[in-house]
């Protein structure tokens, strides 16, 4: 993979992925490595994708309308029902 010409920008998003201006090769925790030759690339920041560390907009499906800061804390990602509505 040649070298960029300039800086590489990633753009985050708010509830979102990390928006990378491609192509990009990425080294995972395992030591593997994946690549991307796409002019932008979406890398999941929430963990619900399926195709890891590439974002598939899982995180969309977590947005409960109208609600307020107080009722936000008491939510637990990891219940059963918020479990069951990932898959």
């Amino acid at each position: 993979m040649a070298a960029p010409s300039g800086p590489t920008r990633i753009t985050m998003t708010e509830g979102g992925p990390f928006l990378v201006e491609g192509p990009v090769e990425l080294e995972l925790p395992d030591g593997t490595t994946v690549t991307s030759e796409r002019p932008v690339v979406a890398l999941c920041a929430c963990r619900r994708t399926k195709r890891y560390p590439f974002c598939d907009t899982s995180h969309r499906r977590k947005i409960r309308p109208a609600q307020t800061a107080e009722s936000a804390r008491d939510t637990n990602d990891d219940s059963p029902d918020d479990q069951a509505a990932v898959r």
